[in-house]
């Protein structure tokens, strides 16, 4: 008797995006890409994400005819966390700096990052050998008590703290025992130098702690009342997977998740190894270049929202760009142009699908009036997510938040004041509330591109919007659908620009961002003029996202190559969170403070050594424990470990002498899945 074949183990895929959440179930079986069983989308539900994630999964499920029971792996990619660092958005924290003053805050973005958020500093900190100053966190201490009942979270970074994290320890577990927030230290994200980058990248992580936390416990908690007992993984920005737990405590490390997430899904499945990546959202257009199959890492750290970022992550420019951006007029010309982004509203055909009367009682009243208004087709609703993120609320921040319920409120009868209009964009940037407007996906809905949502909110809006006033005094369109097609022209071009900016600097021309720019804007408009200009990639563009297929239609001919969609673009970053690998780092450094003298500094200790070669060996004895650990950690039990020395030396009258050493571990494996 013929034994039956073992069945190929079902492996779910999620991604959590500003929109969207889309889920799909693929199996290595069927071709040697595997194949997709079943694919599905739900909303997005920012107050309640479990809701658009079990929307999308049961879907998946439902159309699959599978039994829960049999998926092994559970994976998932997000942009949450990139959408809150574009759109400026993120938990209240407080950044404690030791061995830092005032002026460091001015040093690499640092202050316009922290805002009105709280910063204490406090003396101590370390030297470029580890060796400490005196440590004084009575200032920390006393002011604990009241920031402990204002912030979700607090960030910790001290001087050369990569060097010896003893203060920054001290710091934190004083923290977490007066107040017992998260508390996320700099050197537990990364080993560079650089103190005010490494504090920036510390509160940026401590401001999405409590985003990612929520976003985790609400698919944990979906797939328990499932009864999908499998691991579960996220997709980190270098488009390695790491579980869950290790997500948590790193959710710095998930900023271009979701684009690195697309990266592996768009390889997989076009097979193509060098090609120009873009994936557009609702928020955000991702682009991104595959050479030899594999994406480019920044070596400098992820930009994000205009911040530079330590996080290792794919080489992706990110743009305020996409199907959900706010439509703007431009100001102070005769033929106003149409701008785009880069914050995101919520569309009026979601806002009318998801309210109903609620939004087109107040489009309509305000289509009523004889002359349009500057707020015309705006309205303000709640995001629902906890009070307790509300804490901390200026006097005028708190008034204007409690009028704003559940029920979308038209902003013109909520703001009394210019000055009202920065209070509401504060709320906006803190995630408590969304504003919806005109969007390209309403012009989508208005020309029947589009159809999933209510098109006659969207029509609505057009007609508000095309009633508005060039610098003649006229209305800037004739109809709906007038104002509707240069919408979607408007978002086509600057597609077609921001792949060819990328493109530029992927050639080392980033330098020379603005003169690109004007080139490509000649190039792009095929600019009559004596010097007759035309630009063209080496390479395709793989274009991936729901909304590909529409807004890149016209894309070949402005960048001078193909353009190919995949038939699962909509769901390319649930599929390449499938098939990643996990893969993490750990690094030590070997320092001679004093002739003879050998320190190694390594994950949380610091010991001395009198010879080299035993320091050395001692580096990458602890690299590579530290890497298995992590490795562990973050879901693999088939790691392998390549361990690679880089050594700083001089020549003096002919003697080698040692200044540094640089050790690096690197672990990397496929996930474990249920037994």
């Amino acid at each position: 008797m013929t034994a039956k074949p073992k069945p190929f183990p079902l492996f779910l895929g999620i991604d959590t995006g500003g929109t969207y959440t889309d889920a799909v179930l693929w199996s290595e079986s069927g071709s040697p890409r595997g194949r997709v069983l079943a694919k599905a989308k739900a909303l997005t539900t920012r107050h309640d994400l479990a809701v658009g994630i079990s929307g999308a999964v049961d879907a998946v499920l439902q159309n699959a005819g599978t039994n829960p029971a049999a998926i092994k792996l559970v994976s998932m990619s997000t942009t949450l966390a990139t959408n809150a660092l574009v759109e400026g958005q993120g938990g209240r924290v407080a950044l404690v700096m030791i061995g830092f003053s005032e002026g460091d805050l001015a040093r690499d973005g640092l202050k316009a990052a922290l805002g009105t958020d709280p910063v204490v500093f406090c003396p101590g900190g370390h030297d470029v050998h580890g060796n400490a100053a005196k440590l004084d966190l009575s200032g920390l201490e006393a002011a604990l008590p009241e920031l402990g009942a204002s912030v979700s979270g607090f960030a910790v970074c001290a001087y050369f703290a990569t060097r010896n994290p003893a203060h920054e320890l001290a710091a934190r577990d004083l923290i977490r025992e007066k107040t017992g927030l998260p508390v996320t230290a700099s050197h537990e994200l990364s080993a560079k130098l650089g103190g005010p980058r490494r504090a920036l990248t510390t509160l940026l992580n401590a401001r999405l702690i409590s985003m990612i936390d929520r976003l985790v416990a609400a698919t944990e908690g979906f797939l328990g009342q499932r009864r999908i007992a499998a691991p579960l993984m996220v997709v980190r920005g270098d488009g390695a997977l790491v579980s869950a737990a290790f997500a948590r405590q790193r959710p710095i490390e998930t900023i271009l998740s979701g684009p690195a997430a697309s990266l592996v899904g768009a390889r997989h499945m076009t097979g193509l190894d060098n090609a120009v990546v873009s994936d557009i959202g609702g928020t955000t257009t991702d682009v991104a270049v595959l050479d030899g199959g594999r994406p480019r890492l920044d070596p400098e750290g992820a930009t994000v929202g205009g911040f530079r970022t330590m996080v290792e992550a794919v080489a992706m420019r990110t743009f305020g760009l996409g199907g959900d951006s706010e439509v703007a007029l431009g100001d102070g010309a005769l033929n106003p142009k149409i701008l785009l982004g880069p914050r995101r509203l919520v569309p009026l055909a979601l806002a009318g699908m998801m309210h109903g009367e609620a939004v087109t009682v107040e489009l309509e009243r305000q289509l009523r009036a004889p002359n349009p208004g500057r707020m015309d087709g705006r309205l303000a609703v709640r995001t629902g997510v906890p009070e307790r993120l509300a804490a901390g609320l200026t006097g005028a921040e708190a008034k204007l938040y409690e009028m704003i319920g559940s029920t979308p409120l038209a902003v013109d009868r909520l703001l009394t004041s210019n000055a009202q209009n920065a209070t509401l964009n504060r709320l906006v940037s803190r995630g408590l509330v969304h504003v919806a407007g005109f969007t390209p996906s309403d012009a989508a809905h208005v020309l029947g591109k589009q159809a999933n949502w209510d098109a006659a909110s969207a029509r609505l809006g057009a007609e508000l919007f095309a009633r508005k006033r060039d610098g003649r005094g006229q209305a800037i369109a004739a109809s709906p659908e007038a104002i509707s097609e240069r919408v979607l022209i408007a978002l086509t071009r600057p597609s077609a620009e921001v792949i060819l900016e990328t493109a530029f600097a992927e050639d080392g021309l980033d330098g020379a961002a603005t003169v690109a720019h004007a080139l490509v804007q000649r190039a792009v408009d095929a600019h009559p003029g004596i010097a007759r200009l035309s630009v063209a990639l080496d390479r395709p563009v793989i274009g991936l996202g729901a909304s590909a297929p529409l807004h890149y239609a016209g894309l070949a001919e402005l960048v001078g190559n193909d353009c190919v969609v995949p038939e699962d673009t909509d769901v390319a970053n649930a599929l390449g969170a499938i098939v990643g690998q996990v893969r993490v780092s750990a690094e030590a450094r070997v320092s001679q403070p004093t002739e003879g003298l050998f320190r190694v500094a390594s994950g949380e200790s610091v010991r001395d050594f009198k010879d080299e070669a035993a320091a050395i060996a001692a580096a990458e004895t602890d690299v590579r424990a530290i890497a298995a650990g992590r490795a562990r950690d973050a879901g693999t039990d088939s790691a392998e470990i390549e361990v690679a020395s880089e050594f700083r030396v001089s020549t003096v009258e002919g003697q080698r002498m040692f200044i540094e050493a640089h050790v690096v571990a690197v672990a990397s494996g496929r996930p474990r899945i249920a037994a």
